[in-house]
């Protein structure tokens, strides 16, 4: 589960990079101010929690379920928050936005919450 953890962490942090590059180098030149701060908040969000994935694969070692959820909670929730801003921002550029994904975007945020919670319950329960 460690391995796993940090794999994603690494994974998401890598794309957090080429994504932000991304969007300040093309998406700048398509996206208008307010569509390249969603895509930036994304970017952010991405960024943010996969250095808590390394934080956790580094300092936990996820054999309890609370911990295991922990991590799950936090990779579905980049799945759906960031990359959900992503094809919303992009599609809204091109004039074909995919509504569909705006209520993704809120449940991501709602993952990433629940993974919070469970980092707290898990420091919680560490016997120092």
């Amino acid at each position: 589960m460690i391995q796993f953890t940090l794999l994603f962490a690494s994974i998401l942090g890598g794309l957090a990079v080429i994504f932000g590059a991304f969007g300040a180098h093309l998406l700048k030149k398509i996206l208008n101010k307010e569509q390249l701060k969603s895509f930036e908040t994304g970017v952010k969000y991405q960024m943010y929690h996969a250095i808590v994935l390394l934080l956790i694969g580094f300092n936990f070692d996820l054999e309890k379920a609370s911990e295991k959820y922990m991590v799950y909670s936090f990779i579905l929730g980049v799945l759906l928050f960031s990359f959900s801003i992503y094809g919303l921002v992009i599609s809204s550029a091109k004039n074909k936005k995919l509504t569909f994904l705006g209520p993704i975007t809120p449940l991501g945020g709602l993952f990433l919450i629940i993974g919070w919670g469970f980092l707290f319950y898990s420091i919680l329960n560490i016997d120092f």
